[in-house]
């Protein structure tokens, strides 16, 4: 936890619900960077922070929204940046987009698993740079890019950084019941806002995928910031030194953070940032 004098020296952001908004009764955010958010990481950036973007999003779909916030490492010559997408098994150099580790895993077991209760679901895999791969289309503006529908034998043929399950006929809820009780043993998985479950190979989360960035960068967990709203943002809200839940979280994200925040439709993200950069 910080403590008297302390200043972050790493900056990790969730986007969705955390920087961006969510759109009433949707599973989407706007994807337009509100004028407070923007200007309080360019605060943080002018301080010297460095800047990291940690999401559950595909690289492609990162990249735009690190171009919206004029986003920079201060400290590096070449000002690139990291960013740590598909919920940290994929990491990224930027600019030019540069996938520089990555963590696969054999999904099959547990995605047949999970479609023996829901047999309707849709399923999901990241084609680098394009879009998705697709078992049948996802509901409208839930997925960036190009949407490409695969066999879902074909799409699991392989290993994976991570699969994205959706049952737009099932709740939040009821995906962390089946969770509990599939175990999905060899599969770490997180649930999002609605019945969207994220399978990634077992201990990789955004806190792995920050601690490797830190590493590179010199930076103690100790020394990190992390905002962030959903459940794939609780081990990260854990490791960092001040880990901030915003304000419209479900409790278990609260209650592995040190603080919360205002909510996102109150630019929550800028006041916190604004506490240790200035507004």
């Amino acid at each position: 936890m910080s403590g008297p004098g302390w200043r972050p020296k790493l900056v990790a952001l969730d986007i969705d619900g955390t920087l961006l908004k969510w759109i009433n009764g949707q599973g989407t955010t706007h994807e337009v960077v509100p004028e407070a958010v923007y200007a309080a990481v360019q605060r943080a950036l002018t301080a010297g922070a460095h800047v990291v973007l940690a999401s559950g999003r595909a690289p492609h779909s990162m990249t735009a929204i690190a171009e919206q916030l004029d986003l920079r490492d201060p400290r590096t010559p070449d000002g690139r940046l990291w960013i740590v997408a598909s919920n940290g098994s994929v990491l990224v150099r930027h600019p030019p987009m540069e996938i520089v580790h990555e963590e696969t895993f054999d999904a099959a077991p547990a995605v047949h698993a999970v479609l023996e209760r829901h047999p309707d679901a849709l399923v999901a895999i990241e084609e680098r740079g394009v879009g998705y791969r697709v078992s049948a289309p996802f509901p409208p503006g839930e997925l960036g890019g190009e949407l490409i529908v695969t066999h879902l034998d074909d799409l699991v043929s392989a290993p994976v950084s991570r699969v994205i399950i959706r049952d737009p006929q099932a709740t939040a809820d009821d995906f962390v019941a089946m969770a509990a009780q599939l175990g999905l043993h060899g599969t770490d998985y997180v649930v999002g806002w609605t019945a969207w479950m994220d399978l990634s190979p077992v201990g990789v989360s955004k806190a792995s995928g920050l601690q490797h960035v830190a590493a590179e960068l010199g930076v103690d967990a100790a020394d990190v910031l992390a905002i962030g709203d959903g459940r794939n943002d609780i081990e990260m809200l854990a490791w960092a030194g001040r880990g901030v839940a915003m304000g419209q979280a479900v409790q278990e994200v609260k209650d592995a953070a040190d603080a919360v925040a205002g909510p996102v439709d109150e630019d929550g993200a800028a006041a916190e940032l604004d506490r240790w950069f200035g507004g």
